[in-house]
């Protein structure tokens, strides 16, 4: 049985993902296709390198396709996001109070995240603690490198 674990998408994540897909099976699955082609035109396909290559990349292809099939079937889009509150699709601007530095996230599913783009998962401990919160409210967020408190500067 699959796993119906909920799959948050802000909108511009969904699109990105239906770009990835079509892009896969409009563009990517025939050049496979040909290469699998090429490959068995060389003959005998027991000690075919070639082939073997081509299979195994047609495999994860058609894996990688699958998983995006699944996660935009059971995506829940993020739309319409209020500004009152942290939440999925939020941009937010955060104090790290311990230190006093400032960091902006945008609080995304865990498909669209991407830490080194400050694009974090609304299930990382961070985003958990500061879910619901307003302007100027406090957090204590339960790392693996410890406690810490971040205070809530701005949400847009």
């Amino acid at each position: 049985m699959m796993n119906t674990k909920e799959i948050y998408l802000t909108e511009a994540g969904y699109d990105e993902l239906k770009k990835e897909l079509e892009y896969l099976k409009i563009e990517k699955r025939p050049e496979i296709i040909d290469a699998l082609k090429e490959a068995r035109s060389l003959g005998d396909l027991s000690e075919n390198a070639e082939y073997d290559a081509a299979r195994t990349e047609q495999g994860m292809l058609e894996a990688k396709i699958k998983e995006l099939e699944v996660t935009l079937e059971h995506a829940i889009v993020v739309k319409n996001v209020k500004k009152d509150k942290v939440a999925i699709g939020n941009n937010v601007k955060l104090e790290y109070l311990e230190d006093g530095d400032i960091d902006v996230y945008s609080i995304v599913g865990n498909k669209e995240a991407d830490p080194f783009s400050n694009k974090i998962s609304n299930e990382s401990p961070i985003a958990q603690a500061i879910n619901g919160l307003s302007v100027g409210e406090v957090a204590t967020v339960n790392s693996q490198n410890g406690k810490y408190n971040v205070k809530v500067i701005e949400i847009f």
